[in-house]
């Protein structure tokens, strides 16, 4: 009696974890995105980086774009080249053929040494039939006519092609540019010029996008993101996505309360463990 007593006790609790695994899976609606590729493994913003993301199914890749001296867009985060390229150089004082011929993979070790800056050309020209790409614009308004150039002759479909970026009227005019692409404002909700001593109003940005027919935010994981403004977001039909998150529990958490996208260094991780905890 004690011993059926304990298997049907055993029974019920496996089934309640196994309710508890498939409910979150299929709650799981947010868009795990390689951040810079699978940067925590290969040099970030590099083909490496963004194969590798590929290789392991990633859903989309979030890379970083600036225009060079001659007007070729390329994929970097930093406007210098010191921290990824070795060298300090400015990328938009450099031609593409100057670019080309720094080591873009050497200080994340030996193995990466012949990694060399991407153009947005060869970027687009990787992108699986059924993936996306999303675009940060680290630079100005100067880089729509060969951004535009890119995408059309890309051949990619409206939908796997997004942009973000921290300059909002730049992001505006993308937006006039790329009407049907999704287009996003990106926002660091403990910033400000005081010290953090002032903290923005989310409900004022959100409203300023949605003013300006932006489709929604991109936002650092902040603990101010709860559950009332992801759903002040989805009310106006608008996105909120969200940086970097490396975290498995910060990930599930920010599942729960309903974000589009999560940007993680580690997106293959990220998946695997979401599907293989609780």
């Amino acid at each position: 009696m004690t011993n059926d007593i304990f298997l049907m006790s055993l029974f019920i609790i496996v089934t309640i974890l196994m309710l508890r695994i498939k409910c979150f899976q299929m709650t799981n609606k947010s868009l795990i995105i390689a951040h810079r590729g699978e940067s925590f493994e290969a040099p970030e913003n590099t083909l490496a980086a963004i194969n590798l993301a590929w290789k392991r199914n990633a859903e989309a890749v979030e890379v970083d774009i600036q225009l060079s001296k001659d007007k070729q867009i390329v994929v970097i985060h930093d406007t210098n080249t010191k921290r990824t390229g070795g060298v300090s150089k400015k990328v938009s004082a450099q031609s593409l053929h100057e670019l080309k011929n720094l080591e873009f993979g050497k200080f994340k070790g030996k193995k990466w040494i012949s990694e060399k800056i991407p153009t947005l050309e060869e970027v687009l020209s990787s992108v699986p039939s059924n993936k996306k790409i999303i675009l940060d614009i680290k630079c100005g308004l100067d880089i729509i006519p060969s951004l535009k150039k890119d995408i059309d002759n890309s051949g990619l479909d409206i939908d796997q092609i997004e942009l973000v970026g921290f300059k909002f009227k730049t992001m505006v005019t993308i937006k006039k540019t790329f009407p049907e692409n999704i287009v996003l404002w990106c926002h660091n909700l403990d910033y400000n010029i005081i010290r953090k001593i002032v903290k923005p109003n989310i409900n004022l940005l959100i409203k300023r996008a949605f003013d300006n027919s932006l489709n929604g935010i991109d936002v650092w994981d902040s603990n101010l993101i709860s559950k009332s403004i992801v759903e002040s977001i989805k009310n106006l039909g608008l996105k909120i996505y969200v940086w970097t998150v490396n975290d498995l529990e910060r990930a599930k958490r920010l599942i729960e309360l309903g974000v589009d996208g999560i940007n993680s260094d580690k997106p293959s991780w990220l998946t695997n463990n979401l599907f293989n905890t609780i």
